[in-house]
């Protein structure tokens, strides 16, 4: 297991996108209703529900918004029926993303990514033509406040955890995907909620962007991916310097 995060700057600025986001809640109650409706209404019996509850509690949604939703999707009252996507391709500097999403139409959820990596020096590929730089992982993160790295690296050595990442910001465990419930539920046990807990892509290696247009130009692209009410996550595997991360503010 390691301390260090290679990753730093992706998950510093993810973290900030997925705080501003107007757009958060709406993703979330599609996520809740689509988890309650593939599975048990109960989120001890149904992880993937459980995963968007601890998710919703931490954009700080209301209980009654979420019961609303769960409700809709156990009781069959969204007519809706939400598809689960997967695209690939690469962004400027040649960097791999994979956009994840729920959509009730997938020609225009393609033809919105599509469009979005053509106007901001990207191209969409094939499924499967970049994933295989990512690793599929169940991922876990608490607040720095929850524990002392120390103390979070023995616990969750202890789960069963593959990988700790602690930082001032917090810590991120990473384990086997079939882990995933089970880390979850020790670490919680121990330390409180998770921010969240998920599966999740982390990438093999990264690219790094080294000139400051190139850098604007890949983080409008996921800007404007992750913009969209039909995509639930966008994962690159880019590392960009903090004089230019400072520089495009």
């Amino acid at each position: 297991m390691a301390g260090h995060s290679q990753f730093k700057n992706i998950m510093h600025r993810k973290g900030a996108q997925d705080a501003k986001r107007a757009k958060v809640f709406t993703k979330l109650i599609r996520e809740l209703t689509v988890s309650a409706k593939s599975g048990m209404p109960d989120p001890a019996a149904n992880p993937r529900l459980r995963a968007a509850i601890v998710a919703a509690r931490a954009a700080n949604m209301s209980k009654d918004t979420m019961d609303r939703a769960i409700k809709r999707g156990a009781g069959g009252e969204d007519g809706t029926n939400y598809e689960e996507v997967r695209y690939e391709g690469y962004g400027p500097g040649s960097v791999a993303i994979i956009v994840e999403g729920l959509t009730d139409n997938r020609n225009r959820t393609a033809t919105e990514v599509r469009t979005a990596f053509n106007k901001n020096g990207g191209a969409l590929g094939e499924t499967n033509s970049v994933s295989f730089m990512f690793d599929r992982v169940g991922a876990i993160r608490f607040p720095a406040s929850a524990a002392q790295a120390e103390a979070m690296f023995e616990g969750a050595l202890d789960a069963g955890a593959d990988n700790v990442e602690s930082d001032e910001d917090g810590h991120e465990i990473t384990c086997a995907p079939d882990d995933l419930g089970a880390v979850r539920d020790a670490l919680e046990a121990k330390f409180g909620t998770p921010e969240y807990a998920r599966l999740d892509w982390k990438p093999q290696t990264t690219v790094p962007v080294a000139d400051e247009e190139t850098a604007r130009t890949l983080l409008k692209l996921l800007d404007t991916l992750e913009d969209n009410d039909d995509v639930q996550r966008v994962q690159a595997n880019f590392e960009i310097s903090d004089d230019i991360m400072e520089k495009l503010g």
